[in-house]
């Protein structure tokens, strides 16, 4: 099922103004047009109950009523229709008569009118439709008089019937003028929707940008604060927080620099003194059989921790250059297995300890030292902390920028933990805690991460299926300076 996009804050904000715009136009001219047209219908109402009341009143009756005489009294009221010409109709008894003598009765003269006017004598309406549905005011006034200070009925009602066929054209073109006003309306109303989204939205893209740049290492980014309004202390804030962290970062930046040259003086300061102590625990080293045993096996612990100092200042020494960016590659065109096997024989690893799949006719450019530091690193921490034999497989395969070289070191211990697997790269870290006295530095994989990335490779770590852990060396064929 496809997935439909969501809405953009400006058609989102230009629909909500519209929205409420089509609301409160539509509420105002519904209330209007009720309004108006109750106005229209009681105006009219009105004047025919009360035109109509004030005639029946004026007329003189004399009981009992022939035919004739209601007739007559009929078409006199029938001339003074108000504020519409209307059809009058008279009743008495069984007689019924109307202004128009071809139709004594009307249709639209309902039962529950006459109940009313019969029963409660007094004048009452009603607004009905007829079968065309024309609407029409219908009203019942009976004819009363005073006897000894009463008021009773004659018996004699007439009824009028006023077309509103004027009055429902004059509220029909009250909605016609509402609905063709209600599109320019709208349409005008998106003119100050834009400017108000305009408004709203300028800040928020200037935040989002402003944003952007930060997380592009840009810490002196500023917006301009405009106004008094909740989006002008948003960006005050958005301000205050960049000059923090700026601040933080400057402080962290400083004293990363400062550790940096710690490392990097402390290294190079003790160069020297260790070449000195190398050199005298060999001579050393040469003559401890002639010693007593106890001497001997100090001189060899001397000698011992010595080497391990020397590689640790060796590797500080490695990782300041990275750290400088100083680290560079002297590019070379090498035949991969080869390399590997140049690796192995170095460190005296034999065939037993180390199988090794190398297909023929692999060859890359990179540099053959750090390559060389690269292999002999993942070998040596298989060999250290996992087991042997150690696998490795080296392949080729494509990729989106050219062949890639493929190197795959496993070793057949019991793998690496899953609470050691992201801190694995990190540098000092040893997976046993009680390992601190051991012959790494913790420094080796770190140190084999930046040689890769200067190839502009990456270095996986993971388990074998089987068991045992897994180190995969993906890097081009062609490396860059």
């Amino acid at each position: 099922m496809r997935r439909i996009a969501p809405l953009g804050l400006r058609t989102r904000l230009i629909a909500a103004f519209l929205l409420v715009a089509a609301i409160s136009a539509g509420t105002t001219a519904a209330l209007t047009y009720q309004q108006a047209r109750n106005a229209i219908l009681k105006q009219t109402q009105d004047t025919a109950v009360s035109t109509l009341r004030d005639q029946v009143e004026q007329q003189e009756i004399r009981l009992p009523l022939e035919q004739q005489e209601l007739q007559r009294i009929v078409i006199e009221l029938g001339k003074r229709g108000k504020p519409h010409p209307w059809i009058i109709f008279g009743e008495y008894g069984g007689i019924r008569v109307s202004t128009n003598p071809g139709t004594p009765t009307s249709t639209v003269i309902t039962d529950s009118l006459r109940d009313r006017v019969r029963n409660n004598q007094y004048a009452a309406f009603q607004r009905v439709e007829d079968q065309r549905g024309s609407p029409w005011l219908t009203i019942g006034v009976p004819a009363l008089f005073e006897h000894n200070g009463y008021i009773e009925s004659t018996g004699v009602v007439f009824y009028a019937s006023v077309p509103l066929s004027t009055e429902k054209q004059t509220v029909e073109a009250m909605v016609e003028a509402a609905q063709q006003g209600a599109v320019p309306g709208l349409a005008i109303a998106v003119v100050p929707a834009l400017l108000a989204a305009r408004s709203v939205l300028r800040p928020v893209r200037d935040m989002r940008r402003a944003a952007q740049k930060l997380g592009r290492g840009r810490l002196d980014t500023r917006i301009e604060v405009r106004g008094a309004d909740e989006l002008a202390g948003l960006a005050r804030t958005f301000n205050e927080t960049a000059r923090a962290l700026e601040q933080s970062v400057r402080e962290l930046q400083e004293a990363e620099v400062r550790a940096r040259r710690f490392a990097s003086d402390v290294s190079h300061e003790l160069r020297t003194p260790l070449a000195g102590m190398l050199a005298v625990t060999e001579v050393l080293d040469e003559d401890a059989a002639r010693l007593d045993a106890d001497t001997a096996k100090a001189l060899r612990l001397v000698s011992a921790e010595t080497g391990k100092l020397a590689v640790l200042v060796e590797d500080l020494m490695e990782i300041s250059r990275f750290d400088a960016r100083a680290a560079e590659l002297n590019l070379d065109d090498v035949d991969i297995a080869e390399a590997v096997r140049k690796t192995l024989e170095r460190r005296h690893w034999d065939d037993a300890r180390v199988v090794t799949d190398l297909p023929h006719g692999v060859r890359a450019r990179l540099d053959p030292r750090r390559f060389d530091v690269v292999l002999a690193n993942l070998v040596g921490n298989a060999l250290r902390h996992g087991g042997a034999p150690v696998h490795v497989t080296v392949s080729t395969a494509a990729g989106a920028d050219g062949e890639r070289l493929l190197i795959d070191v496993a070793d057949s211990g019991p793998g690496i933990a899953p609470e050691v697997l992201p801190h694995i790269f990190d540098r000092f870290f040893k997976a046993d805690a009680a390992r601190t006295r051991s012959a790494g530095s913790g420094l080796g994989l770190a140190i084999t991460l930046e040689n890769v990335r200067l190839h502009g490779g990456t270095l996986r770590a993971g388990n074998r299926p089987a068991g045992g852990a897994l180190f995969t060396l993906d890097m081009p064929l062609e490396a860059h300076v």
